[in-house]
């Protein structure tokens, strides 16, 4: 079984900065890619940011270009999520998720994702 841990969320000022963190436990074979969705109350779940390991692209939000850069480690199963100048409009619960498998994939559609995270609240104050 696949379990995702996120960790870093918190309460920060506008302007300020967090590191999200994501560590895969659970399977011995690499993902195809991962990445963070975020979700305020009353809203469906959007997606920030992407990465695909192999070649290393990756993919944000219009909302997050600039501001967040998307990281992380295929071998050591980790990703993050650097988060800059922050704006109340983005406080949510923020989800670290995986795609396993083989073929092509919407990495900005959450039904591509096979794993989910249990979420870490982030809240940004103005």
């Amino acid at each position: 079984q696949v379990q995702l841990v996120e960790s870093g969320g918190g309460l920060v000022q506008a302007g300020g900065s967090l590191r999200l963190s994501c560590a895969v436990s659970g399977r011995t074979f690499s993902s195809y890619a991962m990445g963070w969705f975020r979700q305020a109350p009353g809203n469906d779940r959007d997606f920030v940011a992407a990465i695909r390991w192999s070649g290393g692209s990756t993919y944000y939000a219009d909302s997050v270009k600039g501001r967040f850069t998307i990281s992380g480690d295929n071998a050591r199963k980790t990703v993050y999520l650097q988060m800059n100048s922050l704006k109340p409009d983005d406080t949510g619960v923020y989800y670290c998720a995986a795609v396993y498998g083989f073929g092509v994939f919407d990495l900005l559609d959450p039904r591509a994702y096979n794993y989910w995270g249990q979420g870490t609240q982030v809240t940004v104050s103005s």
